[in-house]
């Protein structure tokens, strides 16, 4: 049997074609267990994509909130730009759904404080952010 999870770690490409190439040999157990990891590995990736743009979205916020005075057309940007990459990945994703997002809220958020902090050198350990901020609330100049 195959190392599936080193394959499909490596490139999703070369696991779908060794997922084939096992398929075509009759080896239907590995063709399985190879897919059934490309999958795991496939949804990490968009796991890890999602929670990448909640960072870069609430720490623009965070921004916002903090530095009124810094307010800028490239905030507004990258507000707008994560929140489109969220919806477009959940679209794609339906497993990244309300309840996974608020099940990694606070640990996003943590992060999120910390690069807004670093970035700006104000402390934003009080800031907190709600759903309608994040999803909802429009943000203008």
């Amino acid at each position: 049997m195959k190392n599936w999870e080193e394959i499909a770690s490596t490139s999703e490409l070369l696991a779908a074609q060794e997922i084939k190439r096992s398929w075509d040999e009759g080896d239907l157990e590995d063709a399985e267990s190879g897919l059934n990891q490309l999958i795991e590995t496939m949804s990490r990736s968009e796991r890890r994509a999602l929670q990448s743009q909640l960072v870069r979205l609430m720490q623009h916020i965070i921004k916002w909130k903090i530095q009124p005075e810094k307010r800028s057309k490239s905030w507004l940007l990258t507000i707008n730009n994560a929140r489109f990459e969220i919806k477009s990945l959940r679209e794609y994703t339906p497993s990244l759904n309300v309840p996974y997002i608020q099940s990694i809220w606070e640990r996003v958020i943590a992060e999120a404080r910390i690069e807004a902090e670093i970035e700006t050198g104000v402390s934003a350990d009080k800031e907190d952010l709600t759903w309608d901020e994040v999803f909802e609330k429009p943000y203008t100049l």
